[in-house]
């Protein structure tokens, strides 16, 4: 009996083909050091990492592949564009559905150097009021931070309103795109992004330890690392050459070649024909919690725009576990706690018991929907009967 993988929004499983093949070649053929030698398979191993650039460039709307800069995931590529950009006695605005991975670099520079906080709750609905990040727009606010899905209610953040308001009073915007990127069209210019942090292994379907940050040109902060570039060797100091800047030490090459990959099946398949799929599992995974008794769903309940992110509690039972039930007597896997967004748990209610939280993507099908409303019910009757 295999094993349903509904945790897509922790990493997405399985991987498109073409990501293994990409890897293995990488392996077999050419597992070289990028950028610190003149050699064939140097320069072959160099070409790979500009390749997934220029393919992140173009799934983002980025204009030169040299300002995307790789990191091992989101999270450090989080903390690079915080703690580049924050100083001590600037101010920040974030929401209260942020990430622990936005929230802690915040709280730590809050604590270590007095930067100032400002965090917006949304409405009942989960949605949010763009005057209310406006009213917290200070004369020292340098950053509006925001992820642009709610890893925990699936609710979106609307990035294009925040990103004309920040172009309107001159303040640089950065959105952690982990449960979004390459799901949702994220266009930088458009939607003015000057930094923009993402997974490799989530919606890009990448593998894990690849992802990055996009970097406005027109800023250029202290990195998070120094040391060994392969480039300008001979200065004391970091070079200021993109993406060299931001990107000490050898680079993950086979990680990337799989990153190019799943970004190549991302590009190839279409954000459109991704989301439809998605919300379709989303949208009667819903529908069917509903007419269960004892389900609570958290977060938006219809079928407005949303990622595939289900939040819910079955009345009596321990969220922990339910998912531990769901695993060991259904196969099913699914994520139960606090889902590193304490935040979010106090915004919706949840903070002493937690959720669990099934997540759909591309490889899913109906069929997955179907088993685990049966489990679901199946372990709320016998709560019941208890």
């Amino acid at each position: 009996m295999k094993t349903i993988y509904l945790d897509n929004a922790a990493s997405t499983w399985p991987k498109p083909p073409g990501v293994k093949e990409a890897m293995v070649a990488c392996i077999d053929e050419y597992a070289a050091n990028p950028g610190r030698g003149a050699h064939k398979l140097a320069m072959e191993a160099s070409r790979t990492l500009y390749s997934t650039r220029a393919k992140l460039a173009e799934l983002f709307n980025v204009v030169n592949p040299n300002d995307i800069i790789f990191a091992p995931n989101a999270t450090v590529a989080l903390n690079q564009g915080i703690k580049g950009m924050l100083r001590s006695g600037d101010h920040a605005i974030t929401t209260t559905l942020e990430h622990n991975s936005v929230r802690r670099p915040l709280e730590f520079l809050k604590d270590k150097n007095g930067v100032e906080l400002s965090y917006i709750s949304p409405k009942a609905d989960m949605s949010f009021e763009i005057e209310d990040f406006e009213k917290e727009i200070r004369k020292n606010t340098a950053l509006i931070v925001v992820t642009h899905g709610s890893n925990l209610t699936g609710s979106l953040v609307p990035i294009s309103e925040i990103g004309a308001l920040c172009k309107k009073h001159h303040i640089p915007f950065m959105v952690d795109a982990s449960q979004t990127a390459g799901v949702f069209p994220i266009d930088v210019q458009e939607m003015n992004i000057q930094l923009l942090a993402f997974p490799g292994h989530k919606g890009l379907y990448g593998p894990q330890g690849t992802g990055g940050l996009y970097i406005d040109p027109q800023f250029d902060f202290e990195p998070l690392f120094h040391g060994g570039t392969g480039s300008q060797s001979e200065l004391i100091e970091q070079p200021l050459t993109r993406p060299d800047r931001y990107e000490s030490g050898t680079a993950n090459t086979v990680g990337i070649a799989g990153l190019g990959a799943g970004v190549q099946f991302v590009l190839e398949t279409g954000l459109d024909e991704i989301r439809r799929k998605e919300m379709e599992l989303t949208t009667a995974l819903l529908l069917e919690l509903k007419k269960i008794p004892g389900i609570t769903v958290f977060g938006q309940t219809s079928s407005v725009e949303r990622s595939a992110v289900v939040s819910f509690a079955i009345k009596g039972l321990d969220a922990a576990a339910a998912a531990f039930a769901l695993d060991r007597q259904f196969r099913i896997a699914v994520r139960s706690g606090h889902h590193c967004t304490p935040l979010g748990h106090e915004t919706i209610g949840t903070i002493n018991e937690g959720a669990i939280r099934a997540s759909f993507g591309y490889f899913n099908d109906m069929s997955d929907v179907e088993a685990l409303v049966t489990a679901v019910r199946k372990l709320a009757t016998e709560v019941d009967r208890d």
